[in-house]
């Protein structure tokens, strides 16, 4: 006997799992629709319902069940052959660019009867969330995992709660381009902080002539080959950020202290006297090139509501657009509109639901003007921006000595990126008789990815006491991928609003940045082996920087803005002195700001000290290292312009073992 695909309400409630299908079906779009309306149903029932009628129920065979025409190919096969016919049914369901809804009923009872055995549980949900990813099922997969999970073991309820953030993730692979995706990502992985082993922080990096330290391959590559000895260093580091941050008329001071494990590396030096290459060298270094733990806190007063926000992206999109359709939940429709749609009008979206903004005229589903609810002429906001994360860089290394005076190395690097960025916003101060009093929207915005870049070097020994040294830093090649997930509360909020929070993630399409590439020059003075002083001089030309691809329009425009960018010209000079077995440092750091009104970021600063003790087998070594800019933090990366002034000073306290062998 066939499934019955229309009327199944009692057959499901039999098993004590009521679900309200009809309700279920009303909420199915195919991929790809650019309106929001219910899809027409075709004539038959779809080869989904055959494949997944046939897992759970092995007796039936897969042409019982549908039209001959639909089934040309699936007639050879047995039903328990199920994953060749979810396959067909794949195939069919992208042909017909559309979906039956009655098939879907009877998809979301295959399921539920399958809860009874646990294997054929787990093909049923798989089966229904492949299909998913072809016809745009959300909804559906997320009710039944929601019926499913209640009767089923653990081990297979983590299977579910796994394949239910599948289906967020391809709907987000249909958003519009996310705005954070912009000049801000391309100067955050485009500058790279002085970390690394406490030797090399000690004296603010300027290692570019010297080598002979393991994050000065970083600087350039040609410095491994002056080591004489084999070694091993690891480093840990407690990073304080503190951050005054200026709104409106206030100053909010926020301090983060953190420690972790940045540095671990080791080189193996082979010796060949007899040979104009007198030493060979190959090392591999993990430096977590940027840390990106850091809070700052800003409140004050402000003109600008959040309301602005909402406006900018709502002004132009019909009322309609952005309206439940049948019975859809809030949730259901934010996941909609955004992959349907795009960014933009999930944004207004949230915008109206989230009771912020209102139609000019209701009754028209037309209508693309709208207006704000609450009223002010002031408002008070306050914001806490905290980020967490990392990109760090995986170095091999090789290197050789020509003859006494001459080292020449090349590097391969591996970058691994992740960035957490929490946002929490407030507002308050509206007018007396404003029926908003109170509105928080918070973001949660992820990035990860990778990044692979490459550099060679040499420095050159020009007698006992001079060096010099050059080095080239390719543009590193980054591949990203942005979630987001949002929440949003207003006095005129939509009761289900709750709905909407951090378990619904948007992601979005993978995108690149091509960082631009560095040049370095240096030259040190050695006193033998008293101490000795060295400079770098590095320049990187920040207009060379590109998001891709280049073909999107929302890249194009960032590119033009990123095209007006400057030179970051970068000074370090630092210098080390020895007494015995101690050894003392400093350094000096300035960087220029890539704007040429310093307008976003300003200027840098930062000067180091440190001290080591040479064992003669191992070396302990310590080191300070401060910096200071201000920056210019966005509380959204588009739709508004509040900012808030941030000075930050960041202090790094780095302890070094090496270990000689």
């Amino acid at each position: 006997m066939p499934l019955p695909a229309t009327d199944n309400t009692e057959a499901v409630e039999a098993q004590g799992l009521h679900l309200d299908i009809v309700q279920v079906r009303g909420q199915i779009r195919p991929i790809g629709a650019q309106h929001r309306e219910a899809v027409p149903t075709i004539e038959g029932i779809h080869l989904e319902t055959a494949a997944l009628a046939a897992i759970v129920h092995p007796e039936i065979e897969p042409q019982d069940i549908v039209h001959p025409e639909e089934v040309q190919e699936v007639t050879n096969h047995r039903a328990d052959q199920h994953l060749e016919v979810v396959a067909i049914a794949v195939r069919e369901a992208v042909a017909h660019e559309a979906v039956d809804t009655e098939a879907q009923a009877a998809a979301l009872e295959a399921v539920v009867a399958a809860t009874e055995v646990q294997e054929e549980a787990q093909e049923a949900v798989a089966a229904l969330g492949l299909l998913a990813v072809v016809a745009d099922h959300q909804v559906v997969v997320a009710v039944a995992v929601e019926e499913v999970d209640k009767h089923i073991p653990f081990s297979l309820n983590k299977k579910l709660s796994a394949m239910k953030k599948f289906t967020v993730f391809i709907m987000g692979l249909l958003c519009a381009t996310v705005t954070a995706q912009n000049i801000n990502d391309v100067l955050r992985l485009s500058t790279e902080n002085i970390q690394g082993t406490a030797r090399f922080q000690g004296m603010s990096g300027a290692f570019g002539a010297l080598g002979g330290d393991l994050s000065s391959l970083n600087v350039n590559p040609a410095g491994s080959a002056v080591f004489n000895f084999s070694q091993f260093t690891i480093s840990g580091s407690n990073y304080n950020r503190n951050n005054d941050a200026f709104f409106g008329n206030s100053r909010v001071n926020t301090e983060l202290n953190a420690v972790e494990l940045n540095q671990a590396g080791g080189v193996f030096v082979f010796k060949s006297p007899d040979s104009p290459w007198k030493k060979l060298s190959l090392a591999f270094n993990y430096d977590l090139a940027q840390n990106f733990d850091n809070e700052f806190l800003a409140s004050g007063s402000t003109t600008q509501g959040i309301d602005n926000y909402f406006l900018n992206f709502a002004q132009g999109v019909p009322f309609g657009d952005i309206l439940l359709v049948g019975n859809e939940t809030v949730a259901d429709a934010y996941l909609n509109i955004g992959a349907e749609q795009g960014f933009g009008d999930q944004q207004a979206f949230l915008g109206y639901f989230g009771g912020i903004i209102d139609p000019t005229d209701e009754s028209n589903l037309d209508g693309t003007s709208y207006v704000r609810n609450a009223q002010y002429t002031n408002v008070n906001q306050e914001v806490i921006q905290t980020t967490s994360g990392y990109n760090s860089k995986f170095m091999a290394n090789f290197a050789g000595q020509y003859q006494e005076n001459l080292y020449i190395g090349a590097s391969l690097n591996f970058h691994s990126v992740l960035i957490d960025r929490l946002t929490l916003f407030e507002e308050r101060g509206y007018d007396a008789d404003s029926e908003i009093q109170t509105t928080i929207f918070d973001n949660f915005l992820r990035t990860q990815g990778d990044g692979f870049s490459f550099s060679f070097g040499a420095i050159a020994k020009l007698n006992d006491n001079i060096r010099i040294g050059g080095s080239y830093q390719s543009p590193t090649w980054y591949r990203l991928t942005d979630d987001l997930s949002q929440r949003i509360s207003s006095d005129l909020a939509d009761d289900s609003i709750g709905l909407i929070d951090f378990n619904l993630v948007n992601l979005f399409p993978e995108y690149r940045i091509n960082t631009p590439s560095k040049i370095t020059a240096s030259a040190a003075v050695v006193f033998g082996k008293d101490g000795l002083i060295s400079f770098d001089y590095s320049y990187q030309d920040m207009s060379e920087a590109k998001l891709r691809p280049t073909s999107d329009p929302d890249f194009a425009s960032e590119n033009s803005l990123i095209a007006q960018l400057g030179v970051v010209n970068t000074y370090r000079i630092g210098g080390e002195y020895r007494i015995e077995r101690v050894s003392l440092r400093g350094g000096y750091r300035f960087e220029e700001s890539p704007f040429n009104d310093s307008d976003g970021i300003g200027d840098l600063t930062g000067y180091s000290g440190g001290i080591g003790y040479d064992f003669g087998g191992s070396r302990l070594d310590l080191a300070v290292n401060r910096t200071e800019q201000d920056t210019n933090e966005l509380f959204f990366d588009s739709g508004i312009d509040n900012s808030a002034l941030v000075n930050r000073i960041n202090t790094n306290v780095t302890l070094s073992y090496t270990l000689k062998f």
